[in-house]
């Protein structure tokens, strides 16, 4: 699935409530952790109150990029 603007994007379930933030700071804990990242490297840009969400990941593109591809192999 794409949203309308054509862009990929991931889908993930948490158990979160979306009450106070505590979703989005779920998404991001389970992120950081994925990806082996700093909790402080991974920034809600859009969609704080939003099903759809946009993130920023702070560090080195092309290492980010290898480790989002190779949690997403191990995902599927």
């Amino acid at each position: 699935m794409r949203p309308p603007d054509g862009a990929a994007y991931l889908q993930l379930r948490l158990a979160a409530p979306p009450v106070e933030g505590a979703a989005n700071a779920a998404l991001i804990a389970f992120l950081a952790k994925a990806l082996d990242l700093r909790k402080a490297d991974i920034t809600l840009i859009a969609g704080q109150r939003a099903r759809l969400k946009r993130l920023a990941l702070a560090g080195d593109g092309p290492e980010l990029a290898r480790r989002v591809t190779a949690w997403i192999a191990l995902s599927t």
